[in-house]
């Protein structure tokens, strides 16, 4: 199966699970805004508007997917990939921000807490809670790149602040402290931060274009130089399209004519980075030992 097909076919499963996931998060968003409106839990409530901007960021995702299955033209000639990593950037600093809302709201509930209907909580807590989960397995059985991650992380958001809320509406039920809620709030809001500021790292590093994760730029380096007839590496850049879309271009000097034919070392070449690191965009120019370059190399 080529890549493209394999490219095509992931991004019709992402499509379906992504849209099944904006239905799942948008009744989750109507149950909880219901039952904080009945039980008068600002903790339902804000998780509520938290949902909400989950299904605007899913949306998005899903214009992503849609948008980056478009060709490439003459004028956009890596066709429309990075738009993934544009919304993955977004969406990450939209969680960064909902986190900081989160935790301020929790330490202005800690501070003046108000009488809430447990019981009410806890039963839209749960349902909202069995929602998420259904939402995070939909999303991780879908093929994942960056902007899948990030909407998973938005679902899983999601379920922490479900299973904070029904955790602290069971003991408010029991004990009757109701600062609990803040408590546990804060807490979910620190743990959404840490995850989407690694997201958002993610992506401008490859907006960047900086050598994706997992592949050590010295290391391919030594890879090539072993081919043999190979003398030097040099000006070798590693970067993503897209997650998932390595790129390479380097310039590669041989020692005279090289063994075969020049598309033979090329093939080699070529094969080395594929079978070794699985990049398969790749550019290589081949030099002689007495070519003396022109511009800026590094």
């Amino acid at each position: 199966m080529s890549h493209e097909t394999r490219t095509a076919d992931a991004r019709r499963l992402q499509t379906r699970q992504l849209r099944l996931a904006i239905l799942l998060a948008a009744g989750t968003l109507l149950i909880e805004l219901a039952g904080g409106i009945l039980s008068g839990s600002l903790a339902l409530v804000s998780d509520a508007g938290h949902v909400l901007t989950d299904v605007l960021a899913l949306v998005l995702s899903l214009m992503a997917v849609r948008f980056a299955s478009l060709p490439a033209t003459s004028a956009k000639t890596f066709g429309y990939h990075r738009l993934e990593i544009l919304t993955a950037l977004l969406n990450g600093s939209l969680l960064v921000v909902i986190s900081a809302g989160i935790l301020y709201k929790a330490v202005r509930r800690f501070l003046a807490p108000e009488p809430i209907e447990s019981s009410v909580m806890i039963g839209v807590a749960l349902l909202g809670l069995l929602a998420n989960l259904a939402g995070v397995v939909l999303l991780s059985r879908a093929p994942q790149n960056l902007n899948l991650r990030c909407a998973r992380m938005h679902v899983i958001g999601d379920a922490f602040s479900s299973v904070g809320v029904l955790a602290a509406g069971g003991i408010i039920a029991l004990t009757g402290w109701e600062r609990l809620d803040a408590i546990m709030g804060g807490a979910i809001a620190v743990i959404i931060a840490v995850g989407s500021i690694r997201l958002v790292r993610e992506a401008v590093d490859v907006l960047l274009e900086a050598t994706p994760e997992g592949i050590d730029l010295d290391e391919v380096t030594r890879a090539i130089a072993t081919v043999p007839g190979v003398i030097e590496v040099h000006d070798l850049h590693i970067w993503s399209i897209t997650t998932g879309l390595p790129a390479l271009s380097g310039h590669v000097r041989l020692d005279g004519a090289p063994p075969g034919s020049g598309d033979d070392m090329l093939n080699r070449i070529k094969e080395t980075v594929r079978d070794r690191f699985g990049i398969v965009h790749t550019t290589i120019q081949i030099e002689s030992r007495g070519y003396e370059e022109l511009g800026d190399v590094h």
